[in-house]
């Protein structure tokens, strides 16, 4: 499978085009629109996947007055891909309601910032993120409800939690908080954090910071100092230090890389 580009949280309409040959879409709508696929009208209402083959006419609009949200994925897949896709049920050029957003756009938000990274594991990196969203995909248009709430005790706060962490990164995150606002163990929340999510706290806080560093790398000029203080960091030289070893590079240089390609 070959990534050709990623973009994040585009505000667009789109008007009624076709892909180009060989080149699948993979769309994850965040807020209300109507997409028109193949002249067939679908209203969807946020947290909404498509993935499109290559020939399909698309267009998309909001369905509210304001403007659309949406990530997307242009990709080439392999025909070992295309069969892996029906193997699992994928539905292409269908909408599908999403029952785990959290979990897709954590993947689609990871594949963007690992993107400028070089070398044949960035490939294979870049697939198993793929099948992740594949299979996440598949299971909402299947109706498999989420069954963490049942196997993983307390699964739903949890994952409140890490939403939080998510979309506040530069908060003051303490497990102790936490744990007290749970009632529970500092030893039986770090082990029920990383069952369910498979990451510690501690980490998924730290990859928080990250992803929303490289965004800003990416769509912003703002100084690196800026940068770390916006992720949540005291001083430039510890965001730097923690990027340079979960990123494999500076700041500087991801931007760098990030502008060369013009992934955005």
């Amino acid at each position: 499978m070959k990534i050709l580009k990623i973009s994040l949280n585009c505000s667009r309409d789109i008007p009624e085009k076709s892909l180009p040959e060989t080149t699948f879409s993979l769309y994850i709508f965040k807020t209300p629109a109507i997409l028109t696929i193949n002249g067939n009208d679908t209203a969807m209402y946020g947290n909404s996947a498509l993935i499109l083959t290559s020939g399909c006419k698309k267009s998309f609009r909001s369905l509210t007055r304001k403007n659309i949200r949406f990530d997307c994925i242009n990709f080439r897949p392999s025909s070992a891909d295309k069969q892996y896709m029906t193997t699992i049920k994928l539905p292409v050029n269908t909408p599908v309601k999403i029952l785990d957003d959290f979990s897709i756009s954590s993947s689609v938000k990871a594949m963007k910032t690992n993107f400028v990274r070089q070398g044949k594991s960035v490939n294979d990196l870049m697939e198993l993120y793929m099948k992740i969203i594949f299979i996440l995909i598949s299971d909402s248009y299947l109706g498999i409800s989420e069954k963490n709430d049942v196997l993983i005790p307390r699964y739903s706060e949890l994952k409140a939690v890490r939403n939080s962490i998510y979309a506040n990164p530069s908060s003051e995150w303490n497990a102790e908080d936490i744990c007290m606002k749970l009632e529970i163990s500092r030893t039986y929340f770090h082990r029920l954090y990383r069952e369910a999510f498979g990451i510690t706290f501690l980490r998924d806080v730290i990859e928080s910071r990250l992803i929303r560093g490289s965004e800003l790398l990416t769509t912003t000029n703002l100084a690196i100092s800026i940068i770390a203080e916006k992720c949540g960091y005291e001083n430039e030289s510890y965001f730097m230090r923690q990027f340079k070893k979960y990123r494999n590079c500076t700041p500087s240089e991801y931007r760098k890389k990030a502008a060369n390609q013009n992934i955005d």
